[in-house]
């Protein structure tokens, strides 16, 4: 009888711990005895794992703050190489999580435990120094982009592009107006959704800014407009409590409802990141924004190598939806682009058509099956 197969799993955010549940889930369906331990959050918990830690408790942003927590990043990886040595698995999946995972590929790699890496560092953005460590520390890179896979195979390292998860996950539960009645909310008003962040840091960073902007949308239209905060349950209630003191808007708190949420919204706000696919798959228009410390944001200038952050901005190659990054992150310049934009029917259905070909571009339906695939092939090898 063949040993149960053993597989450590590292992921440190929200969004990878999503994406790394459903791939456990779906490796399971090939390999029902298998065994995970690792990192990772809630989901991947919930999906059987044994976690050493909840990585995503320490979600940070920006240099300063990586360096706040060294110390507890060094204990965990230090834990995480004790448990790989004692428990010897047959291969590791590093999802996302770059500053902690390519690092951690080197000493496994050292230690004779093969590596994929689920969600590939965005080496298309800054970062194309990674590349020789890629080559040298993982057996196989599994991507969701097309053009990611195309850097990877003109640097002659594995590479297996599945397509995007987001695209299985990405469901609404209701239609629009059963939405809506069942919050209070009107059909007739403009439905505004605002999507701070999945981390602490950037809802108290960035929800103040999208708050002063509904207030400014909200005088312009008369009060025929109404906003909805998808909270992320990542972000203590009480941050959003602090930021909304003071504020007299027509507006809803959500939680567990992101999707329903944007999909019931004529336009959102949402911060830089997985938040934007989502919101592109589910068609409606946007706008990005996102700020960071000045240290952060003059090393971030200094490396970034494309034009724009916006993952929809991204897989199109162009700018479609506006971003207000930095500087650009401000109340007037944001409702200056906006205003006239929510007031343009021609506009908006245009954004519409473009966010549909991202969707489309993202791949086709069954990624995490895709993925499981690759693995179990690197299993049938270890």
């Amino acid at each position: 009888m063949e040993k149960p197969k053993k597989i450590l799993i590292v992921c440190g955010e929200a969004s990878g711990d999503l994406h790394a549940a459903h791939l456990v889930s779906e490796i399971k369906k090939i390999y029902p005895s298998v065994r995970f331990a690792g990192l990772g959050g809630n989901k991947l918990k919930a999906a059987g794992v044994e976690l050493y830690y909840d990585l995503t408790k320490l979600a940070v942003i920006g240099f300063w703050e990586v360096l706040k927590n060294l110390k507890t990043f060094k204990k965990i990886f230090r834990r995480v190489l004790e448990e790989a040595q004692k428990d010897k698995p047959d291969l590791a999946i590093l999802v996302d999580y770059p500053g902690f995972n390519l690092r951690l590929a080197e000493k496994l790699r050292e230690l004779g435990i093969p590596v994929a890496y689920y969600i590939s560092p965005q080496v298309w953005a800054w970062g194309k120094n990674r590349l020789r460590s890629i080559k040298k520390n993982i057996a196989r890179m599994i991507v969701l982009f097309p053009f990611e896979e195309k850097i990877y195979r003109q640097n002659d390292i594995p590479v297996s592009f599945v397509g995007h998860p987001l695209l299985d996950v990405v469901k609404t539960q209701e239609p629009k107006e059963a939405f809506l009645a069942k919050h209070g909310l009107s059909r007739d008003k403009l439905t505004i959704s605002l999507l701070p962040g999945s981390r602490e840091k950037e809802v108290r960073t960035l929800l103040p800014v999208m708050l002063k902007s509904a207030q400014e949308i909200n005088e312009y239209f008369y009060g025929r407009a109404q906003f909805l905060i998808l909270r992320s349950p990542t972000v203590k209630k009480e941050a959003f409590d602090q930021a909304l003191a003071g504020f007299n808007l027509p507006i809803k708190m959500i939680s567990d409802a992101t999707y329903d949420g944007i999909a019931a919204s004529d336009f959102s706000l949402v911060c830089s990141g997985t938040a934007t696919l989502e919101t592109g798959i589910l068609g409606t228009p946007m706008v990005i924004l996102y700020t960071v410390n000045l240290l952060t944001w003059a090393f971030i200038r200094l490396m970034i190598k494309i034009p724009y952050i916006g993952l929809v901005n991204v897989v199109k190659e162009k700018k479609v939806c506006e971003e207000f990054i930095q500087f650009q992150c401000n109340p007037k310049a944001i409702c200056d682009y906006l205003i006239p934009v929510l007031q343009d029917k021609d506009r908006l259905s245009q954004l519409k058509l473009e966010l549909l070909d991202i969707k489309q571009k993202l791949g086709a339906y069954g990624a995490s099956q895709k993925a499981a695939r690759v693995i179990a092939d690197m299993l049938k090898g270890s």
